[in-house]
């Protein structure tokens, strides 16, 4: 004879197989999305070998050392330009901005040089002097080319073939580079206190020509020394600054251990003050409505007085008031009505919140998993940034022609510098020379690096997705084996937070990385979005900007919506052990049935941690305040001295926000998974002693007898 199978009923009535032996997150698991687990794994080592290959065509010296005009770093070891760690420009005329300057070329002749110009000088006066002072060449060579010691050459044939530059600035080195030395007298811009210089070609030119090529710099000089007072204001406190992120810590768990307690409390306080607020609004919209009754031209209307950009005019209309009291009031009574026929929902939302710390409580040791998902995104985006510098760094000198675009047709062509002089360029453009542009190649490989980025992109979002699925699916089931204990905490199965882990990596991998890949494809869709937005700003096509900007809105939905399943279908994995599509369905279908509740622990959950962050990063940043102001009497011979308070003050409530966050994160966990939890068991259990609930006695209670009413089962 055949056995029979059981079913319950879920709130839509959709029949459901019934385990009888169900007990929460189940032992006898097997693997989830093996494709996906191994394709997964598979683009692991294709990243690996992605980024060996980068590394063995790249060269970050490209970054850290600057180029000159013959491709060669300054300051590299064992090389001519050892001692030489500066980049020279000849012309700095001829640089738009710092921005070009440092990442493309600028179009002038470049030089190591050992040490930056310190005087005023020009070409033309060296000549001059030559005869009877030869110590003007002799520091005027050493802005020339290597080898150049004709000084008596044509001041039209030195400029033509740029043997040495027009004129020399004073200035600094920043970032490897010289830059005029812009400094403010008066309000007058100044370089080396002179207003006025000499360009080299007989003119005399105003410093403020020099503004476009260095526009910016100083305020990042400037930047430069705030940057080192700030270093040493990290330097004198930072011991300090770990004492207020271990203070944030102590505080974080305490708030959490009171949650128990105090979550109903805060919660309706809020409520109340919400409400009594709300009063107060609708009394004082009240008052003033009546205080104008009488006023002469108080009774117009706002049609009447149309648009007015001082809106203080409409305050003086008893209509706008009478509009803000009605306002005020349908408020009122949308709160007190959600209040009375949900009040239920919100006690059953706050109890999960007291469950939640409880549970926590008994599972200590899951407050501390966020560090290993931050040692993995840590790891992730430390390979990523390496792989792209040296992706950026794969390509070979490519040398242009530089010249007179108006004068040579070879301008800005490629060319090649041990062939350059056989060719007939430099017939045809005078003064034409083969100089250093940029780093790149025409192989096959060279060819294919942006795409190459853009994998190294892609890879590098997918895995920082899945070192946070792993987290949550290992926090859900660590949370849903206490849900599941029967007797709390007795048949809490011992390591809970350990053996979660064990089951996800083993088992679930493939589903992590199912979920991860699809959440990974939107947010490369959105970068890309973002790169063209970025690339269409100066377009004044208005429909390919709208269109631009509605994709964009879609595809942020797209990724909050797909955030919040893939967050429940972790959690039902973590219970069920089934794969993503399968749990991604139920977890849905799971939260439709019970909508109204997931609202509400929705936004009193979000309230709650909201509260919490405030309340620890605020605290914890007053105390910081009065501790680095010297405000603390007892602590006043501690107190470090600082040039900017602000430098660690800041760092001590971002810090504290960010560990109250990895707290309250590990928290919104629990309370997710145990409200899924409590759902399931509603609906699989009945209260009697034949299917007995799982959830906590103060859950139990709240339910009352309604909800305690027997399922009734299909034969």
């Amino acid at each position: 004879m055949c056995k029979k199978e059981e079913f319950y009923y879920g709130k839509n009535g959709e029949p459901r197989k019934f385990d009888p032996k169900f007990r929460g997150p189940i032992h006898n698991r097997h693997c989830t999305d093996v494709l996906c687990c191994v394709i997964f794994v598979v683009v692991i080592l294709g990243y690996i070998a992605l980024g060996i290959v980068a590394w063995v065509h790249g060269d970050p010296r490209k970054v850290a050392y600057p180029t000159d005009s013959y491709g060669q770093f300054c300051g590299q070891k064992d090389t001519p330009n050892e001692n030489k760690t500066i980049l020279f420009y000849f012309n700095i005329l001829k640089c738009a901005s710092p921005i070009v300057l440092i990442n493309l070329q600028c179009p002038t002749t470049q030089l190591c040089v050992s040490k930056c110009p310190d005087r005023f000088a020009t070409y033309i006066d060296m000549q001059s002097s030559y005869r009877y002072n030869k110590s003007y060449w002799e520091y005027y060579r050493h802005f020339c080319k290597p080898g150049f010691t004709k000084p008596w050459k044509s001041v039209a044939q030195v400029m033509r073939d740029e043997d040495c530059p027009a004129m020399l600035i004073p200035s600094r080195p920043f970032l490897k580079r010289c830059f005029p030395d812009f400094s403010t007298k008066n309000g007058v811009l100044t370089v080396a206190n002179q207003t006025t210089f000499k360009d080299g070609r007989g003119k005399t030119r105003n410093v403020t020509d020099l503004r476009e090529a260095a526009n910016g710099i100083n305020n990042v000089l400037d930047a430069r020394s705030v940057g080192m007072k700030i270093f040493e204001d990290y330097a004198s406190s930072w011991y300090w600054i770990l004492i207020g992120l271990f203070i944030a810590m102590v505080v974080s768990l305490l708030f959490l251990i009171l949650l128990r307690f105090i979550a109903g409390v805060l919660f309706w306080i809020f409520i109340f003050g919400v409400i009594g607020i709300i009063g107060y609004g609708i009394w004082h919209c009240y008052w003033e409505y009546h205080c104008l009754h009488g006023i002469p031209g108080s009774d117009l209307t706002i049609y009447d007085i149309g648009f007015q950009t001082d809106f203080r005019v409409y305050l003086q209309l008893r209509q706008t008031w009478l509009a803000f009291m009605i306002l005020l009031c349908i408020v009122e009574v949308v709160i007190i009505l959600m209040l009375i026929f949900l009040r239920n929902r919100i006690r059953i939302a706050i109890a999960l919140l007291k469950e939640g710390s409880r549970a926590v409580g008994y599972i200590m040791s899951t407050l501390f998993y966020p560090i290993i998902t931050f040692v993995l995104i840590a790891i992730c985006i430390s390979y990523w940034a390496v792989t792209a510098v040296f992706l950026a760094t794969s390509g070979e000198a490519v040398y242009k022609v530089m010249a007179n675009q108006s004068l040579c047709k070879y301008a800005n062509l490629t060319c090649y510098p041990e062939t350059f002089n056989t060719t007939n360029i430099t017939k045809v453009c005078p003064g034409a020379q083969c100089t250093f542009a940029f780093y790149g190649g025409e192989s096959l490989y060279h060819r294919y690096i942006f795409i190459f980025q853009i994998c190294n992109v892609f890879v590098f979002l997918w895995l920082v997705n899945f070192a946070i699925a792993l987290g949550q699916c290992t926090l859900a089931g660590a949370f849903a084996s206490y849900y599941w204990a029967f007797r709390k905490p007795a048949d809490i199965p011992a390591c809970p937070l350990f053996a979660s882990f064990g089951r996800a990596i083993r088992y679930h991998t493939g589903s992590l990385a199912f979920g991860s890949l699809i959440l990974a494809v939107v947010q490369l869709v959105r970068v890309i979005l973002e790169y063209l937005d970025h690339k269409l700003k100066g377009s004044q096509n208005a429909f390919a900007k709208f269109l631009l900007c509605c994709l964009k809105c879609c595809f942020w939905c797209l990724e909050k919506f797909l955030k919040f399943i893939n967050r429940n279908a972790y959690i039902m994995i973590a219970i069920y052990g089934k794969n993503f599509c399968t749990s991604a369905r139920e977890a849905f279908f799971l939260l439709m049935r019970n909508v109204v509740r997931v609202a509400v622990l929705d936004k009193v959950t979000d309230f709650l941690l909201f509260l919490g962050k405030i309340l620890v990063a605020g605290g914890v940043g007053v105390l910081a305040f009065f501790f680095f102001t010297h405000r603390i009497p007892v602590f006043t011979k501690e107190a470090p001295s600082l040039n900017y308070y602000w430098v660690p003050l800041l760092t001590v409530i971002i810090g504290s926000y960010l560990v109250a966050h990895g707290f309250f994160s590990v928290y919104a966990m629990c309370v997710d998974t145990l409200f899924l939890c409590f759902c399931e068991d509603l609906e699989r259990n009945d209260g009697s002693t034949g299917k007995p609930y799982y959830m906590s006695a103060s859950l139990h209670r709240i339910l009352g007898k309604k909800e305690l009413s027997p399922k009734k089962l299909m034969g």
